[in-house]
């Protein structure tokens, strides 16, 4: 288990935008294993893949379990990165993308994925991370303590020009 951070901590990014790209596997055929594992199975390539090369532009990433499937939260420094990366034929994407095809073409239906790109201008994002382990974008770029003046979200996003003053 992930130590706990005491206290309240807050993302350490003050500069550019990220992106937050969301990808997930709906399984609607949970018997076909041979259809929706392989789907599975592809994203921790991936991730780790990502991972070894910083200069990708991947920030981070977190699963999430839900009754339909899993859903990676992924953290982006641009869409640009994301784009290349998607595209990139020596890439672990290119060919699990071209394989889920194959296998969707054949599956009737046993499994889909989907995705969902958000493009957050710089400033455009706040968080707060209370006596609980260092996750989610403070993991993808770092975390710093909340300081005096920004305990309250619309304080943050304010102070980041982006919220209400």
């Amino acid at each position: 288990m992930a130590r706990r951070q005491a206290g309240r901590w807050t993302h350490d990014h003050d500069g550019d935008g990220v992106v937050l790209f969301l990808i997930g596997m709906r399984v609607d055929r949970w018997w076909r294993v041979d259809r929706w594992l392989p789907t599975f199975l592809a994203m921790p390539r991936m991730i780790t893949e990502l991972s070894r090369d910083p200069s990708r532009g991947f920030l981070g990433a977190r699963t999430l379990m839900g009754a339909g499937g899993p859903t990676v939260v992924q953290y982006w420094r641009s869409s640009a990165d994301l784009y290349a990366y998607a595209g990139d034929p020596a890439a672990e994407h290119r060919p699990a993308w071209a394989a889920f095809n194959r296998r969707a073409r054949g599956g009737h239906g046993s499994v889909g994925i989907w995705h969902e790109t958000y493009v957050v201008p710089a400033g455009g994002h706040e968080s707060i991370y209370a006596d609980c382990p260092t996750m989610g974008l403070a993991a993808a770029v770092g975390s710093q303590p909340v300081r005096p003046g920004r305990e309250r979200a619309a304080q943050r996003l304010a102070a980041s020009g982006a919220g209400p003053s």
